[in-house]
């Protein structure tokens, strides 16, 4: 796992978009992949804990996905 930031979070939606320095440009995230039940959001600029994959394709323009998101207390 490596530290994110979520640069954006689109509430309706239920997903965002994440920076880590292992993927550069962006990581595409989505609510399913939180580590939290009940959870659906994340606000911009909060840090979360990060496991992603590069899937072979583009995620609305991401080279990369996020696969587990759990969002750090401290």
């Amino acid at each position: 796992m490596v530290t994110a930031t979520v640069r954006e979070w689109h509430d309706e939606e239920g997903w965002g978009v994440l920076d880590s320095v292992e993927t550069p440009g962006g990581c595409w995230a989505h609510y399913s992949n939180l580590q939290m039940e009940g959870f659906r959001t994340l606000s911009p600029g909060q840090r979360v804990d990060l496991q992603w994959e590069a899937p072979g394709f583009q995620q609305d323009g991401y080279d990369y996905r996020a696969v587990n998101i759990t969002p750090r207390t401290a």
